[in-house]
């Protein structure tokens, strides 16, 4: 497992735009997936984006898809969640987390599937205001 820090929530009206930042404590040949998720009050914890940093895949949910764009510093222990369009729907607490896929996701709802995640950091908090 790696330590996982979050950094860039915050509040902002609908129509707006935030950017969300994890950094990875190291380095790791135990890691090929980067991801976001989130979860906002009374629901479950969803899936927002993943990286698959052996080809730079990306993958998307739906719900998020041309809204948002994961994006990798060079480093590969740093990687941003750029959300643009924000709707009230969007609010939670966003997660950072990081794991491994013996192949690459064929399907996005493999690629954000929480079992493949094994380090998580501690969220930051995104508020949209109608």
């Amino acid at each position: 497992q790696v330590r996982l820090v979050e950094s860039g929530g915050g509040s902002v009206q609908a129509g707006g735009s935030l950017k969300l930042t994890c950094a990875a404590s190291e380095s790791t040949n135990n890691i090929n997936l980067m991801a976001w998720f989130r979860q906002a009050p009374g629901k479950e914890r969803e899936g927002v984006a993943v990286i698959y940093t052996h080809t730079e895949t990306r993958y998307y949910a739906t719900s998020v898809s041309g809204r948002v764009t994961l994006f990798s510093a060079n480093t590969k222990n740093t990687i941003y969640l750029q959300m643009n369009s924000l709707k009230p729907e969007d609010t939670g607490i966003y997660y950072c987390a990081a794991g491994w896929s013996d192949v690459e996701p064929r399907r996005v709802s493999t690629a954000l599937s929480q079992y493949l995640y094994n380090s998580w950091g501690q969220g930051t908090q995104v508020t949209v205001i109608s």
